[in-house]
């Protein structure tokens, strides 16, 4: 069996032990401690997706918010950060928005999404000197994506089904069809050492990553997922329901140093990188300088019109490498319902086939806590990316 198979079974098998163990301790009521005694247990990926919980940390904001915080824990992989959520080690954390939809819905997991972490932040990369141009040039490739319920897999399955392909999922040693694609999971920091050794075609994951595969190894970004769903929800902070009703003050606090941390980012992004990284502070695992272009590498001449591939098609968009937006909007949340219901997935997906989509979107999401979090800093108009003249409602915008 290769790795990548076993990494995947792996997985089910982790959060099948963490439902199957944990399943009636937590569907039952909970009694949380009152917020000045239960200290706040924030898990992250070594991603930039988890920077306003960080800078949050780093900054303060929790601590000015009157909340006791723990230094930020750091796992490597998804499955592990779902565990550790679900068996309480950590009770605020950032998830790739599909995991809490495949908790709430498939498990009866009591998952609330409070807020968006952030938008875009993503990329298809691929090896160096590589003819992939495009999704049409994947055909017949073995391309990693960091879990099945990921907006990564979501937004790659929408652009091979543009062009005619089909996502399989399979052992790599099985011959693929002309029109297929061999899709496995893999954790985001093993993917550019996989690339570099030949054993996968390309990759879809947050960054740093495609920054690394780009500095380290010369590897190329095929296509930014911003510039195919424009400011694109990924991760977002969730927190246990019952703690939300038992804590509400606790979930205030939270999503205010959050909100916070996000706009803060926003305006200093060279000073973010220089604080999550090995050189400062050492939330993340890479130097400044690859931060740095993580943040802020979407220049035109690089990787427009000319460039190959050219991973930036829409710069009429004016979006960047990665946002900070905290406002979940139903719009998104509903198309990413809608799609994960044509996406494959390892497992058991049939829930997705019978949910009710309009309610499964006002269920899983409470804005409570992000709107009254956003009107105390000024109003959503202060983030770069809303539309001023339609503030709290939006138009998804895909183009493969």
């Amino acid at each position: 069996m290769s790795a990548f198979l076993s990494s995947r079974r792996d997985f089910l098998k982790a959060a099948a032990w963490a439902i199957g163990t944990l399943g009636v301790s937590f569907k039952a009521t909970r009694a949380y401690p009152s917020a000045g005694d239960d200290p706040l247990r924030v898990g992250y990926l070594p991603i930039t997706d988890a920077t306003p919980l960080l800078i949050a940390h780093a900054r303060g904001y929790f601590q000015e918010e009157g909340l006791k915080v723990e230094r930020p824990v750091m796992v490597r992989s998804w499955s592990a950060l779902s565990e550790s959520f679900l068996t309480g080690k950590f009770n605020v954390t950032h998830m790739l928005f599909p995991i809490p939809v495949w908790m709430r819905f498939k498990n009866k997991v009591p998952v609330k999404v409070l807020a968006w972490n952030h938008t875009n932040g993503s990329a298809i990369t691929v090896k160096a000197g590589s003819s992939i141009r495009g999704f049409a040039d994947l055909a017949g490739k073995q391309v990693a994506v960091p879990h099945w319920y990921s907006m990564h897999n979501i937004i790659l399955q929408m652009g091979l089904r543009k062009v005619g392909l089909h996502p399989v999922i399979q052992d790599q040693s099985v011959p693929l069809h002309p029109t297929q694609v061999n899709l496995f999971v893999l954790s985001p920091s093993d993917m550019p050492t996989a690339l570099a050794g030949n054993k996968i075609d390309g990759y879809v994951v947050a960054e740093p990553f495609n920054a690394v595969g780009e500095m380290k190894i010369g590897a190329r970004i095929m296509r930014f997922t911003g510039d195919i769903w424009k400011n694109h929800p990924c991760c977002v902070v969730v927190m246990n329901e019952g703690l939300c009703g038992s804590r509400p003050v606790f979930a205030q606090k939270v999503i205010n140093a959050i909100v916070r941390a996000q706009l803060w980012t926003l305006n200093n992004f060279s000073r973010a990188a220089s604080i999550l990284s090995r050189d400062g502070e050492r939330y993340l695992p890479v130097s400044e300088k690859i931060l740095l272009r993580a943040f802020r590498g979407y220049d035109i001449s690089t990787y427009g019109k000319g460039a190959f591939p050219q991973a930036i098609h829409h710069p009429d968009w004016n979006t960047g490498r990665i946002g900070f937006q905290p406002y979940p909007y139903p719009s998104a949340t509903r198309l990413i319902l809608e799609e994960m219901g044509q996406t494959l997935m390892e497992g058991n997906a049939a829930f997705l086939k019978e949910l009710d989509v309009d309610f499964a979107a006002k269920d899983l999401v409470d804005d409570t806590f992000v709107r009254k979090a956003i009107a105390d800093i000024g109003g959503l108009a202060k983030f770069e990316s809303v539309d001023i003249e339609r503030l709290w409602d939006r138009e998804e915008i895909i183009e493969l």
